[in-house]
């Protein structure tokens, strides 16, 4: 087996903490009801009911799927891609919220992380993370050569 290179090293870290961080994101919202999620996802008062009560039931999983597939190293590309997507409307949805001064949970991990400065900090460095393993990820495809 060839050794890996310092790039593969470094995306091999990074999808295993990132992976971590989604899979305790999932686990954090599922100690808790679902209930207790959409209150914080209400807070932000940017959806309707309905869009508020789905959001709340599906994405622990959705934050679980991410979490086990970027862990095992699955279809990488798609999945880095799609973590970086989910973080990027997550880091947006909080910096409007905070700028308009609500002080309210931020929903991440769990009731009890209240929206700070501190929160954007560390969701824009996951976003951030997420963006390079994406670029690390990415493979361009081989050149064919025709004889």
């Amino acid at each position: 087996m060839a050794s890996m290179t310092p790039r593969r090293k470094l995306a091999l870290a990074l999808r295993i903490v990132l992976g971590c961080v989604w899979l305790y994101a999932a686990y954090a919202k599922f100690r808790e009801s679902w209930l207790v999620f959409a209150m914080s996802i209400d807070a932000y008062r940017m959806l309707p009911e309905w869009a508020v009560l789905a959001l709340a039931r599906s994405l622990p999983w959705i934050e679980l799927a991410i979490g086990i597939l970027l862990v095992a190293g699955l279809a990488l590309r798609y999945v880095s891609i799609a973590g970086a997507a989910i973080l990027s409307v997550f880091f947006c949805v909080m910096a409007l919220a905070h700028s308009r001064g609500l002080g309210i949970d931020c929903g991440c991990f769990g009731p009890g992380d209240t929206l700070s400065g501190w929160t954007l900090l560390r969701d824009g460095t996951l976003l951030a993370v997420s963006i390079l393993l994406v670029y690390l990820s990415w493979r361009p495809a081989e050149q064919v050569q025709e004889a």
